[in-house]
C-alpha cells in the first residue's frame, strides 16, 4: 500500500447525514483486490443536480452521459467506480454506461436521466461492467446515512487518504447540511471543468441556481489547483440538493438567503481541492502561489498556474533550493503582460526580487529556511494592473516518477 502523504490531515472529518441521501459501497475487484471500489448514492425524488465536467476532447463515456443527464436537472442515483476510467473504450464503453443505467433503473425504479455515473482509473481498458451490475442488485442492503469515509475510500486510485469535508449552513429560515467527498492525486490540472468530487446538501435549491453556485465555486477552488499539469479525461464535480431540509426551492442564485450556503460551498470545494493537492503523487510540500498586479484576474490565474506547473519551480521546491530565477522564468512564459522593471517576488514573505533585479541586501538564508518547511508560499506582483489570483500546487519529487512509471503493474 502507498505510504500516506506527509501533507495529509490527521484524520477524516466528522460528516453527518444529509437528509434524503443514502450511501453504500461494494468490493467488485474491478482492479483492486480486498477493498471496496464501487460507491453508490441514492437520493430522494425531486433532488436537483448541477455539474461541472472536464473540457478534455477525449472525455470518458461517463462524462458524455453526465453531460446529457445534467440537462434534466434531476438526480436519484449516483454510481462511481474506481480502478477503470472507462475512457477511450469506444462503443464498448458506451455500452458499459448503458448497462449500468439499466441496472440502476431496475434496482431503484428511476428514470435513466436521473442516474449519474463516474469512473476513474486506467484509460483505454475495458470496464468489466458485469461486476458492477451484479453489485448493484443488492447494494441497498449495505446502505447507511453516514458512510462518507467508506465512500471516499471506495473512489480512491493512487490517493493515499480519503478526502471529505462538511459544513452546517443556514438557508433562509432553514438549517441545512453540506457534505462532500473527492478523489485525486495525479493527472490533476482540472479544466472544467483523474479528479472526482461529489457534494450533497439537503437545502432546497433549484437546478439553475445550483449550477451557477457550483460553477463559480469550482472556478475558485478546483480550477485553481494543479499537481502535474495534466487534465483528466474524467474530471467530474456534481452537486446534489435533495430539498429534504424543507422550504420552497430557491431559484435565484443571487438570493441573499443563499449567502451562507454560497460561503459554505466555497469552503467545502476549496477544502477538498486543497486536500487533492496535498495528496499529489509523491508530494512532500504544499505550495501557495499568489499573483497580484496583473492585467486582470484571469491573467493573474494564468501566471500563477504557469509557475505552479513549472517542473523547474516544483523540483526547486522539492530540493529546498531557493532558486527564485525559475519563478521569474515561469512568470514570463505565461503569455500575459508582465512589467519586468516592476516585477517583485517574495518567498515565505521575504523579498527576493524587486524592480527587475535581486532585492537589495538579499540574504538567501531565511528563504532557504522557509523552503525546508512543508508549506511554501510564493507571492509575485507583475506590476501591470489590479488583477489577482491564488493557486495551489505541490512539489515534484522522484516519488511521482515511481508511482507513474509502474501505475498499471
Amino acid at each position: 500500500m502507498t505510504k500516506r502523504s506527509p501533507l495529509a490531515p490527521d484524520r477524516f472529518p466528522h460528516m453527518p447525514a444529509v437528509a434524503g441521501v443514502r450511501l453504500g459501497t461494494r468490493a467488485c475487484a474491478l482492479r483492486y483486490e480486498g477493498r471496496d471500489d464501487l460507491f453508490v448514492a441514492e437520493m430522494d425524488a425531486g433532488t436537483a443536480v448541477a455539474g461541472v465536467l472536464t473540457r478534455s476532447q477525449t472525455a470518458s463515456a461517463p462524462v458524455d452521459w453526465c453531460r446529457k443527464a445534467l440537462m434534466g436537472g434531476r438526480a436519484r442515483v449516483l454510481v462511481v467506480n474506481s480502478g477503470n476510467a472507462n475512457a477511450f473504450t469506444g462503443s464498448v464503453g458506451e455500452g458499459a454506461v448503458s448497462q449500468t443505467i439499466e441496472a440502476a433503473r431496475d434496482v431503484f425504479s428511476v428514470e435513466p436521466g436521473e442516474v449519474f455515473i463516474a469512473s476513474t482509473g486506467v484509460i483505454g481498458e475495458r470496464l468489466p461492467v458485469e461486476k458492477i451490475v451484479a453489485a448493484l442488485s443488492d447494494i441497498r442492503a449495505v446502505f447507511a446515512d453516514t458512510s462518507w469515509e467508506a465512500a471516499a475510500r471506495a473512489i480512491m486510485t493512487t490517493d493515499t487518504y480519503p478526502k471529505g469535508s462538511a459544513r452546517r449552513v443556514r438557508v433562509g429560515d432553514t438549517d441545512a447540511t453540506l457534505c462532500g467527498i473527492a478523489k485525486g492525486s495525479g493527472m490533476i490540472a482540472p479544466n472544467m471543468a483523474t479528479m472526482l468530487a461529489f457534494v450533497f446538501t439537503d437545502a432546497a435549491i433549484a437546478p439553475g441556481a445550483l449550477h451557477v453556485l457550483l460553477s463559480s465555486s469550482v472556478d475558485r477552488s478546483f480550477n485553481c489547483t494543479t499537481v502535474d499539469g495534466d487534465t483528466s479525461t474524467s474530471d467530474t464535480v456534481l452537486l446534489f440538493a435533495t430539498g429534504a431540509a424543507g422550504g420552497e426551492p430557491i431559484t435565484d442564485p443571487a438570493d441573499p438567503r443563499l449567502d451562507d450556503f454560497r460561503a459554505a460551498l466555497d469552503d467545502v470545494t476549496l477544502d477538498l481541492a486543497q486536500q487533492v493537492v496535498r495528496d499529489g503523487e509523491g508530494a512532500a510540500k504544499f505550495i501557495t502561489i499568489t499573483v497580484t498586479g496583473a492585467e486582470h484576474d484571469a491573467a493573474a490565474k494564468n501566471i500563477g498556474l504557469s509557475i505552479a506547473n513549472s517542473p523547474l519551480v516544483k523540483t526547486a521546491v522539492a530540493g529546498e533550493d531557493a532558486n527564485w530565477g525559475r519563478i521569474v522564468m515561469a512568470a514570463g512564459k505565461a503569455g500575459e503582460k508582465v512589467d519586468r522593471s516592476r516585477l517583485t517576488i517574495r518567498v515565505g514573505g521575504i523579498s527576493v526580487a524587486e524592480k527587475g533585479e535581486a532585492a537589495p541586501n538579499y540574504d538567501e538564508t531565511p528563504v532557504a529556511a522557509h523552503m525546508k518547511g512543508t508549506n511554501v508560499s510564493i507571492d509575485v506582483d507583475v506590476g501591470i494592473g489590479e488583477g489577482e489570483a491564488t493557486v495551489w500546487t505541490c512539489d515534484l519529487t522522484h516519488g511521482y516518477i515511481d508511482i507513474n512509471a509502474d501505475y498499471r503493474s
